[in-house]
């Protein structure tokens, strides 16, 4: 018997703070990818002060955890049960640290995440005139870009009362275009030379789903919302091979640190299932990916002629589901609402399709086997899908496949409980109650705010709510979702007492929502989402005991090493 110590080590080298979200430069991005793990053998973990959950959602102390050659947990418990069932392993001393399963994020965007290491950051930009100078700064630094893309902008923050426009852009950079999303992904920022290569004009209408943002006299401003983004991104060069995969190690390596075992992608193509599917080959996911195929329509039709896909490559890899849009965000006030905002009268939002052709899709993808899994923001949103689920998961007999509602977050309170009489699984992110606190009352009002970002709501009526973050339009830190869980305050700790804290969770509810629950959420329970014997050994320690700390310091947590079917896939150094 060979016994290892572990011994953290202080980290090494500077995190970026962008915002709310954490992110690496890409050189430490891809440093951290090349940590080797350790050659694979029966291993026990000794002295651990372990954290799991039972199938019932309980809480379940140990303090040693086994693992054998393949990566599967074979004994949960104390050092003589383990010791007992792997007599000649390998023996690692955790040093009394916390060891959890591994975290789950149930909502993300991988290869945008991998991006914004290479783009440009406007996650901090407090007013227009610094995201302008932040814009021109990276143009000047890199000027063989044919394009300067970034991301982050929240007009929301600069207290403009408007969009910012083409014009302020151009003022610093109009020698080649430039694409920046908004925070939330549901809007573009560009700049004349942009507009000019699309050729969006006065003339151009808005398409169906979305918006240009236009003065006076009907000319773009520079703003375009939801469907309108494709007029300006389908002009936007792909990426190469060679870039998709840097983004790819890059969003890795970031997962990795962050603790996150396995991340549910929300909307592929056809290349990036090929690159996944490569890197599960060669043993290069060093996170699980649940991927979503985006949309019904080519890339769907190309991608599920074999059907879905559950598993691949010893449960690395899943294609078994397909990710639609039925509105757009409360911040650009593209989310559909049944009735006016209530900071803009004029408007209630977009839904993307009409009941029908929203239908049509749903029915094809239910069709076809796959899981749907449809982003609404807005209660006319939400509204518009359950009406769809309850006519096509009684024609297919559906309940089994756990269709999803991506965001549930503003919705009417009689149509809480059709989640549950559904089977719908409400797909949520803790993170989006906390930024969205300084805008979200003032776009719906007192009384609908009731039901939105309902979490405590949701619980109490027995529905399973997958936890995510929907990186990385926020951080991918799962610690900073658990601790807007439990306390509905940002990472400043605002507002004092938690927002609306009655629709708060316990800890050990948030754990579950990170973990199991999200594992339920893509037919996964069965094989990770908790540390017991036959799963797959997913679990992290970290530098705190999370039950043991003030609820202010859950957020903090520092992931110590990240292990992932039993290889150790991330060491802070």
């Amino acid at each position: 018997m060979r016994t290892t110590v572990f011994s953290p080590a202080p980290l090494a080298g500077a995190v970026r703070q962008a915002g709310t979200t954490t992110l690496l430069a890409a050189g430490l991005a891809a440093g951290l990818a090349a940590v080797a793990p350790l050659a694979q053998a029966d291993t026990i973990i000794d002295r651990a002060n372990g954290y799991t959950l039972t199938a019932d959602g309980s809480l379940l102390r140990f303090t040693s955890l086994a693992f054998d050659d393949l990566g599967k947990i074979v004994a949960v418990g104390s050092e003589k049960d383990t010791a007992a069932r792997l007599p000649k392993a390998e023996h690692i001393d955790a040093q009394g640290k916390t060891l959890l399963p591994g975290l789950i994020d149930a909502h993300g965007h991988v290869f945008g995440l991998g991006e914004i290491a290479s783009g440009v950051e406007l996650f901090n930009a407090t007013s227009v005139g610094g995201a302008v100078r932040t814009v021109a700064e990276f143009a000047r630094a890199h000027p063989r870009r044919a394009w300067v893309i970034g991301r982050g902008w929240n007009q929301e923050n600069w207290k403009l009362g408007r969009f910012p426009t083409a014009a302020e852009l151009d003022a610093q950079v109009n020698d080649r275009p430039v694409l920046l999303h908004r925070v939330d992904g549901h809007a573009i920022w560009v700049n004349t030379k942009a507009l000019e290569m699309a050729g969006v004009s006065r003339d151009t209408p808005d398409p169906k789903g979305g918006k240009i943002e236009r003065d006076a006299a009907g000319r773009p401003t520079g703003v375009l919302v939801d469907a309108a983004m494709e007029l300006v991104e389908k002009v936007v060069p792909l990426a190469t091979p060679a870039e998709a995969r840097s983004m790819l190690d890059n969003a890795l390596a970031i997962l990795a640190k962050m603790g996150l075992t396995s991340v549910h992608d929300a909307g592929i193509k056809v290349a990036q299932d090929d690159l996944y599917r490569d890197y599960a080959d060669h043993g290069k996911l060093t996170t699980r990916v649940y991927a979503m195929i985006g949309d019904t329509g080519a890339d769907f039709d190309e991608l599920a002629k074999d059907g879905p896909l559950p598993s691949y490559g010893n449960d690395v890899y899943a294609l078994a589901s397909v990710k639609l849009y039925s509105d757009g965000a409360l911040g650009s006030r593209g989310a559909a609402l049944l009735a006016p905002y209530s900071d803009m009268p004029s408007t209630k939002g977009l839904l993307f399709y009409p009941p029908a052709e929203m239908l049509a899709k749903m029915n094809k993808a239910m069709k076809a086997g796959y899981q749907v899994n449809v982003h609404a923001i807005g209660d006319a949103g939400n509204r518009q899908i359950l009406d769809a689920y309850a006519q096509l998961i009684p024609k297919y007999n559906a309940v089994g496949l756990r269709h999803r509602i991506e965001h549930a977050q503003v919705v009417t309170p009689e149509d809480i409980p059709r989640f549950k009489t559904l089977g719908v699984i409400p797909s949520m992110q803790p993170t989006h109650a906390t930024s969205d606190q300084n805008m979200a009352e003032q776009r719906v009002g007192s009384e609908r705010i009731k039901g939105a970002y309902a979490w405590r709501t949701f619980l109490d009526q027995g529905s399973r709510i997958a936890c995510g973050s929907d990186f990385p339009v926020e951080s991918p830190n799962p610690f900073e979702g658990l601790h807007a869980a439990v306390t509905r305050q940002n990472n400043a700790g605002q507002p004092a007492g938690g927002w609306y804290k009655n629709q708060a969770m316990t800890l050990t509810e948030a754990l579950r929502c990170f973990t199991l629950d999200a594992a339920y959420a893509a037919h996964q329970e069965n094989v990770i989402g908790s540390l017991e014997a036959g799963k797959w050994a997913d679990f992290i320690l970290i530098d705190r005991d999370l039950f043991k700390v003030p609820p202010e310091q859950i957020g903090k947590t520092q992931v110590l090493q990240t292990w992932m079917g039993g290889k150790r896939v991330y060491k802070r150094q």
